[in-house]
C-alpha cells in the first residue's frame, strides 16, 4: 500500500520484529519499545522501525539493527544476524550450500536492491533462500552437524564496561556492565556488513576452519612443496610453489576434465573461476587433482568441501595434496603409471 508522504515510500513499517529464541530470551513476558522509522537499516540504509527490549535478568537490552526485507532475503535474526534455521553465519550456511551472494554492497545500489527484493517478495517468496540454491547432500549434512539447535542465552550479556578497562569505574556492584578485561583477537573484529553478506566473517572463518580440521582437512603445515601429475604422462612432479592443490577420488565413472571443473565451480561461488588454475584428471584411477593459484582458496575450497564433494549423486572424497618434499627442480619421482595419492 503506497504511503502518502512519496519520500517515504521506500521506508518500512512492522508490528513484530523477526528474531532467532535467543536474542528474544527466556523470559515469556517481555516489554518491547517500538519505534517507527527509528533508524536506517545497517545493510540497505532505509528506515525502518526499531524494536527494543530487554531478553531477561542479567542481559543487555537488544535492539534490531536491520530491516525486515534485508531480514527475509537471508533468512536471518534482525538483531544477530545468525541464520534463523541453523542458528550459524551467513557464510558458513552459503558456504556449506554453494549460495551465491547477490546483495550489493555500495550505497548507491543497495536501496534499489532491497526495494526490488520487498517486491518479489510481496508476491508470495517469503525468503530468497527457498529458491535458486543448489543444496547438495554434503553440504546439507555438514549444516546438520555444525547446526547450533538449542538457544545460547550468554551471548545476551551486557557488553563489558569502557571505564573498568581504563580503571575508571567506581559504580562497583551496581554497574550495569561486565567488570572483565576484553580478550583482543580476531573474533573481536566484527561488523554488520561481513556478517551479513558473509564476507570475511570471523567467525564463520573459525566455525569452517576446526570443522574442516575435525574431518581430517587440516591444512598441510609445509606451504611450499606440492606435488602435480603430468596431464601427458601421468608422472608425479615436485616443484617449490605452494601447497595449493586438493585430491579428489572416488570420481563418478562418467567424469571428465570439464565436468570436474564445473562442478568445481559451482560449488565454490565465493571463490573466482579465475582463481583456478587447473584441473589434472586421471581417468583410469578415478581421482583428480584441483589446483588453485594461491593457498587462501584452497583453505577456502577445503573447508566448503569438509563433508566431501557430491558429483553426479556421488559422494567424492577429499584431501590435500601429498607433500614429497623439498625440491628446488621440477623432477619426476614415479614412472607414467603413477597414480597421485592424497595426504
Amino acid at each position: 500500500m503506497p504511503k502518502a508522504d512519496i519520500n517515504k515510500a521506500g521506508w518500512e513499517q512492522s508490528e513484530f520484529p523477526i528474531l532467532c529464541e535467543t536474542c528474544l530470551g527466556p523470559n515469556p513476558f517481555i516489554r518491547m519499545s517500538k519505534q517507527e522509522f527509528g533508524r536506517s537499516c545497517g545493510t540497505c540504509a532505509r528506515p525502518f522501525t526499531v524494536f527494543r527490549w530487554n531478553p531477561g535478568s542479567g542481559a543487555r537490552y537488544k535492539t534490531t539493527v536491520i530491516c525486515q526485507t534485508c531480514a527475509k532475503v537471508k533468512n536471518v535474526c534482525q538483531t544477530c544476524l545468525l541464520d534463523l534455521e541453523y542458528g550459524l553465519p551467513t557464510q558458513v550456511r552459503d558456504t556449506a550450500l554453494a549460495i551465491q551472494n547477490e546483495a550489493p554492497t555500495s550505497d548507491i545500489n543497495r536501496e534499489y536492491y532491497a526495494q526490488n527484493m520487498e517486491n518479489k517478495m510481496e508476491d508470495g517468496n517469503q525468503s530468497l533462500m527457498q529458491v535458486g540454491t543448489r543444496a547438495t547432500s554434503a553440504g546439507k549434512e555438514m549444516l546438520k552437524q555444525l547446526a547450533r539447535t538449542n538457544p545460547y542465552y550468554k551471548r545476551n550479556r551486557p557488553h563489558i564496561c569502557s571505564f573498568f578497562v581504563k580503571g575508571e569505574c567506581n559504580r562497583g556492584d551496581e554497574c550495569p556492565f561486565r567488570h572483565e578485561k576484553p580478550v583482543e583477537n580476531s573474533l573481536s573484529q566484527q561488523n554488520i556488513q561481513d556478517r551479513y553478506h558473509g564476507n570475511n566473517d570471523p567467525v564463520a572463518r573459525k566455525i569452517l576452519a576446526n570443522h574442516s580440521e575435525a574431518q581430517g582437512l587440516k591444512p598441510p603445515e609445509d606451504e611450499n612443496v606440492v606435488s602435480e601429475v603430468s596431464p601427458l604422462s601421468g608422472a608425479v612432479f615436485e616443484g617449490s610453489a605452494q601447497q595449493t592443490s586438493l585430491f579428489l577420488s572416488s570420481l563418478p565413472a562418467s567424469a571428465t576434465e570439464l565436468s570436474i571443473r564445473t562442478d568445481v565451480i559451482n560449488s565454490l561461488p565465493q571463490i573466482p573461476s579465475s582463481q583456478l588454475r587447473s584441473v589434472v584428471h586421471v581417468a583410469k584411477s578415478r581421482c583428480a587433482f584441483i589446483n588453485f593459484k594461491d593457498r587462501y582458496s584452497a583453505e577456502r575450497a577445503a573447508e566448503a568441501w569438509a563433508n566431501g564433494l557430491d558429483m553426479d549423486s556421488e559422494r567424492v572424497h577429499v584431501k590435500w595434496g601429498r607433500s614429497k618434499g623439498p625440491s628446488k627442480s621440477a623432477t619426476p619421482t614415479a614412472g607414467p603409471s603413477a597414480v597421485p595419492a592424497p595426504a
